[in-house]
């Protein structure tokens, strides 16, 4: 799943992978944060919160119910679990349920769940979120995008959003806002294609228009804050690729590996902090949560130690 072989040489995707994760800072403040992912287990979803020091290593801060069911496996997604509204709410998807949880995000980095809404249909996995303005990615069935407005820490349908992916059994991946949150991006893996939408000013996406990415398995990207690096899990490699960001949205190869997550890793969801110090990433092979310095030119150093995941986890949103 190479971004490399993604980009196929052409600026399209590479202005598409600019617009499918969110621009950020280039230095590192050491600024102390929060890191959560979810367990996805089918018999109880829960959110797990770490606490991140200034270092970038991680202590466990808790665990909070969804309410909702999980898969019980991976969902081959990226965005499975979001902040929004400046970091006040955070989201996660219950792939089991069919339903979105909501959290309050308090101070200490702690959770307390203020919603469940359906997810307008089935297997979500994956939101986005700019504003009060919120979409899932429905993985079920034929697939399909909605959207919802959150008002007060509740998820409120937005009538006349849900529209359809590129086709059937397209495997899709991420759903993601473009920068100036007029469009949404849908990456589908198994038609190796991304698939764009209109948002209007109600908030209610248009009809799909689709474009190959000229590769496979498109999934798995993270941007750095400031929109100068993107950064690709090789799942099958054990392997992290960064590449350069041009004004125009072009890709340059910076480092093919960035870093070696190790054989058998299985790198999948990706996050950069806030101040674009630190990538976070789900180490799905080993149930692993692991942990990269963002140095000058795109290379990674490891964060000392590891941090356990229970077998399933997926999604990854930092603060």
């Amino acid at each position: 799943m190479r971004l490399r072989s993604l980009v196929g040489g052409t600026a399209a995707l590479g202005m598409a992978l600019a617009v499918v994760a969110p621009g950020v800072a280039a230095a590192h403040d050491a600024r102390a944060g929060f890191v959560y992912t979810e367990t996805n287990a089918a018999g109880g979803n829960a959110v797990l919160a770490f606490s991140r020091g200034g270092d970038g290593r991680l202590a466990p801060a808790g665990s909070f119910p969804t309410g909702g069911l999980g898969s019980g496996t991976g969902l081959g997604s990226q965005g499975a679990v979001i902040l929004a509204d400046g970091g006040h709410w955070l989201l996660a998807v219950n792939a089991g349920s069919n339903d979105i949880s909501v959290f309050r995000v308090r101070d200490d980095g702690r959770l307390t769940l203020t919603d469940r809404a359906n997810a307008a249909g089935s297997t979500p996995v994956s939101l986005t979120a700019s504003g009060d303005l919120v979409y899932v990615l429905d993985a079920g069935g034929s697939g399909n995008i909605a959207g919802f407005r959150l008002a007060h820490g509740n998820l409120h349908p937005i009538a006349g959003s849900q529209r359809p992916l590129s086709g059937a059994n397209t495997g899709p991946a991420e759903v993601a806002f473009s920068t100036d949150v007029h469009h949404l991006v849908v990456t589908e893996k198994t038609t190796s294609q991304l698939d764009t939408y209109r948002v209007d000013g109600r908030g209610r996406a248009g009809a799909s228009a689709s474009i190959p990415t000229g590769g496979i398995a498109a999934c798995w990207v993270a941007v750095s804050p400031d929109g100068r690096w993107a950064f690709d899990s090789n799942a099958h490699g054990g392997t992290i690729s960064s590449f350069s960001i041009a004004r125009d949205g072009t890709l340059a190869l910076a480092h093919s590996v960035a870093a070696d997550t190790g054989t058998g890793s299985a790198p999948l969801d990706l996050a950069v902090t806030p101040d674009g110090g630190y990538l976070y990433v789900v180490e799905a092979g080993t149930n692993a949560l692991g942990g990269y310095r963002v140095r000058a030119g795109g290379s990674l150093a490891a964060v000392p130690g590891t941090t356990a995941l229970p077998a399933g986890a997926t999604g990854l949103a930092v603060s």
